[in-house]
């Protein structure tokens, strides 16, 4: 990476993991004294805690990629849900949001939606290392890998249990995942967050080069955008500096994502077929953990805070929002 590396960050993270502090949430645990103890619903990154009127969601230190777990990372959780908060507040003029307060680092309370059954993928590029990317789609199009597209584009997939496959305008319609005006909501939205997010990330020196979004509907039937925005997990964030000069050479652009990791496994096993897979090795985690929080500090011109992983406090921050 060019840009510069603050050492002391990079202490703070691998003191985190040589601590084993990453918030799995397997230790988050209630004090029946202290209220009621919501069951857990767990997911791949998020676990959900059903508060009756709204919901409890945990980001956690869990690292998913080809749909299943890679590595626990010190403070992703955090960077991820401060990350959200960030950007729904910015993008709340373009379509409302589920988020309602973030009382922890790890931890944001939310409206109650029914979610979309279609992830809204964004993309402003020819790149990918997935089996759902365009580049693995469309590589033999003529276009090079990492190229700029004429125009953005959305590249909707379903949300299965097995594997999320892409699936066409169209097809979302004859099969019945969605009504066309709710479509139409949801793309126009996901087109003009995309293009804030785009706007705001140049400001910053970056390039957010494709993302996906998801959505649903509260109580009121009003279409919310949900889960997460722009953020590591869920986008692809290159250098702009150099950028280009990378591509003239035929290198791979700069990223500032979960990108290199992801690369890591499908060189080192075949992520999707391999039972078992090697563990990621610590300094590939602990600098993943450093560009999740470099890129947080640079999104959203705050310094990030760490926070020790205790999962104590996860939980009587959930009890203190029922």
């Amino acid at each position: 990476m060019t840009e510069s590396i603050n050492q002391a960050h990079v202490d703070k993270i691998v003191a985190a993991y040589d601590a084993s502090l990453q918030i799995t949430g397997d230790n988050v645990v209630f004090d029946a004294a202290k209220g009621v103890a919501p069951v857990r619903l767990t997911g791949k990154v998020r676990d959900r805690y059903d508060l009756a009127t709204k919901l409890a969601l945990v980001t956690t230190d869990r690292q998913s990629g080809f749909d299943r777990h890679l590595a626990s990372v010190p403070f992703k959780g955090q960077v991820l849900n401060l990350t959200s908060a960030y950007w729904f507040e910015l993008t709340k003029d373009i379509i409302p949001n589920h988020l309602l307060s973030v009382p922890h680092p790890n931890v944001s309370i939310v409206k109650k939606c029914t979610p979309f059954p279609i992830e809204f993928v964004v993309r402003s590029y020819m790149t990918g290392s997935t089996s759902t990317s365009i580049w693995k789609n469309y590589q033999d199009g003529g276009m090079k890998k990492n190229e700029k597209l004429a125009k953005t584009i959305l590249t909707p997939t379903t949300k299965e249990e097995e594997h999320d496959r892409p699936i066409s305008e169209a097809e979302i319609m004859s099969e019945g995942w969605m009504k066309q005006e709710d479509f139409d909501v949801c793309a126009k939205a996901a087109l003009t967050v995309f293009a804030k997010g785009q706007e705001i990330a140049a400001e910053r020196g970056l390039i957010l080069v494709d993302t996906k979004y998801e959505f649903g509907k509260d109580e009121n039937g009003v279409i919310n955008l949900i889960d997460e925005v722009n953020t590591p997990d869920s986008s692809r964030y290159w250098l702009a500096n150099s950028y280009k000069e990378r591509i003239a050479a035929g290198k791979e652009p700069e990223n500032i994502d979960k990108e290199f990791l992801r690369l890591w496994f499908r060189d080192n096993c075949d992520p999707y077929k391999d039972e078992v897979i090697p563990d990621a090795p610590k300094d590939l985690v602990v600098e993943l953990s450093r560009r999740y929080v470099k890129l947080y500090e640079t999104i959203t011109g705050k310094e990030f805070e760490f926070q020790k992983g205790a999962e104590g406090a996860v939980a009587e921050a959930i009890q203190k929002s029922v």
